[in-house]
Order: structure tokens, then sequence, then C-alpha cells
């Protein structure tokens, strides 16, 4: 278990906590950041940039001059892409961009960006982040007590006196624990969790660690151990 030192909002030391090894303290797997983030970035865009062909556009239903005689290049229809206010050849149309990571790719990723933000000391877990009134300037005083320029926030879903707080720090980003995501992540070079958020986060990570092949047909091997010693 990873043991790291819980502050309170004047940045002194009231307690520590245990966190398992395997979300905070694992090995940092940077090529599946490019992965994961990549796949986020493909799903926000919207894909709804479009052009009209030459069948969309309205009008163009009468040759605009004879075939012969007049000099000019055949034209069939007003609407060509080679005749102004015609269609568009080849252009834009909808797409989804969006695409699917294995979970468990997303899962080590998470895992590898919490674990790069332990042990480069860019980690801080606070003991609480209640807010007696929604006051920026009661939050900013917070974050310089801890020398923080910027950080992702991380507290439970129903404060919503920091949520508030947090509107008018431009470098400061709060979400909750379910929000929690590898490009928001790597995005803020700083990383701040309330205990009770930690040790959320540490469970959600934690249960979606699968265990060690030679550990389950250990245990499996005991189990039938057991029942035939009983029967």
């Amino acid at each position: 278990m990873a043991t790291f030192d819980v502050f309170n909002q004047n940045h002194d030391k009231v307690s520590s906590i245990e966190l398992s090894d395997t979300v905070f303290d694992t090995e940092v797997k940077e090529h599946l950041f490019w992965e994961v983030v990549r796949n986020q970035l493909a799903s926000r865009r919207a894909g709804t940039a479009k052009a009209k062909t030459r069948t969309e556009v309205r009008g163009g239903g009468r040759k605009p001059f004879r075939q012969k005689g007049t000099g000019r290049a055949r034209q069939g229809s007003t609407r060509s892409p080679v005749m102004v206010g015609g269609g568009v050849a080849h252009g834009p149309k909808l797409r989804d961009y969006s695409y699917t990571v294995p979970k468990k790719v997303r899962q080590a990723a998470l895992r590898s960006a919490l674990s790069l933000r332990a042990q480069n000391n860019q980690l801080f877990i606070l003991d609480n982040l209640e807010l007696a009134e929604i006051k920026t300037k009661n939050l900013k005083a917070i974050f310089e007590r801890f020398d923080l320029s910027e950080a992702l926030v991380i507290d439970v879903d129903n404060n919503a006196n920091l949520l508030l707080s947090c509107r008018n720090l431009p470098t400061f980003q709060v979400l909750p624990p379910a929000g929690l995501n590898v490009y928001d992540l790597l995005r803020y070079d700083n990383l701040i969790l309330t205990e009770e958020a930690a040790k959320l986060v540490d469970e959600r990570l934690n249960k979606a660690v699968r265990p060690d092949r030679f550990d389950a047909a250990e245990e499996a091997t005991v189990e039938a151990s057991e029942e035939t010693a009983s029967e």
C-alpha cells in the first residue's frame, strides 16, 4: 500500500492515508496516454461540417445555354461544381469521429496518470474542501498555500460551493470522482484529491485490476482442498 499525507486547508498535515499500489504506485505506461487522449479528443469532435453537392443545391433544372454555337464550354446545369453558386465537389460530409478503446486500456491509462502525478510529487490529498460560502478569493487562498498555479480538483458531487467558487479560476477545474479522465489529468500539472474522493477513485480502479492468474489458480486449489477435507 502507498501512504500519502493528508493536509487541511491551511497546508498542515493532519493524518495519512493508505491507497493501493496498483492505482497510485504502478508502472507508468506513457504509450497508453496517446491512445486514450486521442480517443477522447476524437469523441469530442462534432463532425457537423457539411457542404452541399450539386444534387442538394437549389435550382439548375434548366440548361443555361444551348449546346453549340456560343463558343463556350458546354454546360448542363448552373449547379455544377465549376459554376459560381454551384455545388461542392468532394466537400465535407456529416460523420462520426468517435471510436472505441478497450475498457482495460482506459483504466490502465488512468492508473498510469495517477501514478505519474504521485511519483512527481504533484498529488495533494486534503481532508476536505468544504467552503463556508461561495467565494473565489477564499478558494484561491487555499491553492496559494500549496503554491499551486493550476490543478485538477476532484471532490464529491454535492460540494456546490467548491464548484461555484472555482468557476472564475481559469487554471483550475473541479470534477467528481466519476468524471476523472486521462486528458484532464495530463492537462493540469497538479492533482488535488479530497480524502473521500481518493478512496472512491482507489476503490473504483482497484476493482478493475484483474488478479494474477497464478494467484487465482492457487486460490482455487486451496478452496478445492478445503472442500475435500470437509467431506
